[in-house]
């Protein structure tokens, strides 16, 4: 058999070979190894708790797949809040028809990407629903994630924002966005998702540099997070149009179909906060660590003469613009 069937849901023989064989295969640990209704695992004082849940099409992408995506993405939202990632659960919702080799594949992804973030998928659940599109079944995944925080490690929040911050981001803007955009589209080009977990990355900065705060840039964009802050800190936050790293690919991309890539996602990027006096070796340690060649020192904070808080771009033709949050729908899912 080489599809999943509503059998492969029924709680028997079909599941618990579809487990074992498959799941159990690929993502093996002592934790999972437990198989029962909750995994006992050593703990920590203080604890970081996200869920996410992935819904993408196409599962399959260029650069990655959704496997790779909710490994990644539930990885660096515990990442931004300073914590250790160390546990992952998985919920799979799969649909009848989905072919065994597309899910072998993606939970194969998953086991990779999980080893390259240093974390452990410790416990599982699976689903089958029908398919009523006669076409091959899709696959829906959720994740929550644990990590771990030192006591004494402080907690990013936007209130920690300071006048005369420096504004970095990790990497190229929009990649993660027009790959899946392109692959919907059948546009032939040369755009890889993005989606990477970011831990070394993290570990570096934040062991080195007087974080203030951060955040992944995904749904929404840069300047949805940015907006985010300066409200949230009651800071005017400024951007240099020029600094703001794009590729020439995704430039060409977003130009043709009228997109900003401020407003496109990522899911292997991130923008952080720091001290001014650490801007130039936060952008070192960025550059140097593994996803992190393009980053760039793209802003700093200042005074709001408002106090509400305000986005501000400087243009690349000597104009400004005021940036606000994502408005609509942000086409297509991406997560």
């Amino acid at each position: 058999m080489d599809k999943i069937t509503m059998a492969h849901g029924s709680g028997g023989e079909s599941t618990a070979r579809l487990i074992d064989e498959l799941f159990a295969k690929e993502l093996g640990n002592p934790y999972l190894a437990q198989m029962e209704d909750s995994t006992v695992v050593p703990g920590s004082g203080r604890l970081a708790v996200t869920t996410d849940s992935f819904v993408v099409t196409p599962a399959v992408y260029p650069g990655g797949d959704i496997g790779r995506l909710c490994v990644c993405g539930t990885v660096n939202d515990l990442l931004m809040s300073g914590a250790v990632p160390k546990y992952l659960t998985l919920g799979a919702i799969l649909e009848e028809g989905l072919p065994l080799d597309t899910l072998q594949a993606i939970v194969h992804s998953i086991a990779e990407t999980a080893a390259e973030a240093g974390v452990a998928v410790v416990a599982g659940d699976t689903k089958v629903v029908e398919n009523h599109s006669g076409e091959n079944g899709g696959i829906l995944l959720n994740t929550a994630g644990v990590g771990f925080l030192k006591d004494d490690a402080p907690l990013l929040t936007p209130d920690r924002i300071r006048e005369g911050d420096a504004v970095l981001v990790s990497g190229n803007l929009g990649d993660h966005h027009a790959a899946i955009l392109g692959r919907r589209m059948d546009i032939t080009n040369r755009i890889l998702s993005d989606n990477a977990p970011l831990t070394d990355m993290v570990r570096s900065l934040t062991a080195e540099v007087d974080v203030h705060e951060m955040r992944d840039v995904t749904r929404g964009g840069l300047a949805t997070v940015l907006h985010e802050f300066a409200k949230a800190a009651g800071m005017q936050i400024t951007l240099e149009e020029e600094a703001l790293p794009v590729s020439s690919d995704v430039k060409s991309f977003a130009g043709i179909l009228g997109l900003d890539p401020l407003y496109m996602g990522n899911e292997g990027k991130m923008t952080a906060i720091v001290a001014a006096k650490d801007a130039d070796r936060a952008l070192r340690i960025l550059q140097s660590s593994r996803y992190g060649e393009n980053a760039a020192i793209i802003g700093r904070v200042e005074h709001s003469e408002t106090g509400s808080g305000t986005l501000i771009l400087n243009t690349a033709i000597g104009g400004q613009r005021v940036l606000g949050p994502l408005y609509g729908e942000g086409l297509p899912r991406i997560c």
